[in-house]
């Protein structure tokens, strides 16, 4: 069983890859891409614009409407679908069915991270929750360290198609094991269907605190390249080896943050939102020092990894109803943070200079430390406590279930 528990949250993490990795490959792929289909390279960036913005409106809709479904059938379908819309991206021969394709794919993206952390979380004892969480969050780190380089290497050489044929065959798989290693239980059977200590009012802290680190993180790493060469004085044939030492930070930082989470959840929350405040305040203040630049973003990326490896499992922890809702709602929360950072620092480039998208970030992230600071000081409300006693006393699947958050 044990085995099986392994190979299903492995898979998982390759999904996780794969998804991150389709939904930002365009970016690496914009000049290819918009020359063979005879499009403006605006129109390509849109390809994903629109699929962050689908992920946004839907998550928590679609979660909603398939709460019924076994997580085993509902999970073999979205990657079933998104091989299939992947591989329909690959053999479009227009934009529009591109376009088409690649809203589908969101689609079942939306709905997946909704899904993969309480089906993971499910199949491990509750102690190392956040270490599991951390698995399928490396996968998500390893996209943006390996796999959309890797993509955009293949589809210089080979077309911009092939690397979408790839992933076609990578979800083939991930959907054959999905359905070969994870059990078929009732949703609100399984163990992480409820939070393990449900707390409204943290639940929409966290949601809050969420909305405030991703905003500041994305407001300063969305034009870090440009802010690397005005401002820290290096080539631009040199960032993307600073990149990469980012995202490897990143990847240290997802299992220092499940491992963290697991022994103490606050404290865990705190250290990563408290690095990128001082991180992002530091590449204001000192980013004309190359060396202590190279140091900071790191730094940077270490804790944002962090971050969203932390927030899985606390939302786990407090989800005032089901966890899937909870994390749906997590998810909607982070890519509004995506959207607002990016939106936030453009305007910042266009009207003061890129130097300011790190005091922009450091700002929102110091917003984001006082939300921390505040939840120690949340008690937990009788209601919450009246739930706790109720579980207890009453199996989930002989009551009806609660409602999630709206």
């Amino acid at each position: 069983m044990r085995g099986r528990s392994v190979g299903a949250l492995v898979t998982l993490s390759v999904c996780a890859f794969a998804y991150v990795t389709t939904e930002t490959l365009p970016i690496g792929l914009l000049l290819p891409i918009s020359a063979d289909l005879g499009v403006s390279q605006s129109r390509v960036g849109l390809l994903v614009t629109w699929y962050g913005l689908v992920i946004v409106l839907t998550t928590i809709p679609l979660t909603r409407l398939t709460r019924g479904v076994p997580r085993r059938f509902l999970l073999g379908g979205l990657t079933a679908v998104f091989a299939v819309a992947t591989g329909a991206a690959a053999a479009a021969p227009g934009y529009g069915v591109l376009l088409i394709a690649r809203l589908a794919t969101a689609l079942s993206q939306a709905l997946f991270w909704a899904l993969a952390l309480p089906t993971a979380t499910s199949l491990f004892p509750a102690r190392v929750h956040g270490r599991v969480i951390s698995v399928i969050m490396a996968g998500t780190s390893l996209a943006a360290v390996l796999g959309v380089p890797a993509g955009t290497w293949l589809g210089q050489r080979t077309g911009w198609r092939s690397p979408f044929f790839v992933l076609c065959a990578l979800g083939l798989a991930a959907t054959v094991t999905i359905f070969a290693l994870i059990p078929t239980t009732a949703p609100d059977e399984a163990p992480s269907a409820r939070g393990s200590t449900p707390d409204v009012r943290r639940y929409r802290l966290l949601l809050v605190l969420s909305v405030l680190a991703i905003t500041g993180s994305l407001a300063s790493f969305t034009y870090v390249t440009p802010f690397l060469v005005t401002v820290s004085g290096f080539a631009l044939a040199t960032t993307g080896a600073l990149l990469l030492a980012r995202g490897v930070a990143g990847i240290a930082g997802v299992f220092v943050g499940g491992v963290l989470a697991d022994r103490h959840p606050w404290i865990a929350t705190l250290a990563p939102v408290l690095l990128q405040t001082v991180a992002l305040l530091g590449l204001y203040a000192l980013g004309a020092v190359p060396v202590v630049a190279v140091v900071l973003v790191a730094l940077a990326g270490a804790a944002y990894s962090a971050l969203t490896t932390v927030l899985g499992s606390r939302f786990l922890q407090v989800a005032p109803g089901r966890t899937d809702l909870a994390v749906a709602g997590l998810s909607t929360a982070i890519n509004i943070g995506i959207t607002a950072g990016a939106l936030v620092g453009g305007v910042l480039l266009t009207h003061g200079g890129v130097r300011d998208t790190a005091l922009a970030g450091g700002m929102l992230s110091l917003a984001a430390l006082a939300a921390v600071l505040i939840e120690p000081r949340l008690s937990r409300p009788a209601t919450d406590r009246t739930a706790v006693d109720r579980d207890q006393r009453d199996p989930p699947r002989l009551r009806r279930p609660v409602a999630g958050p709206s």
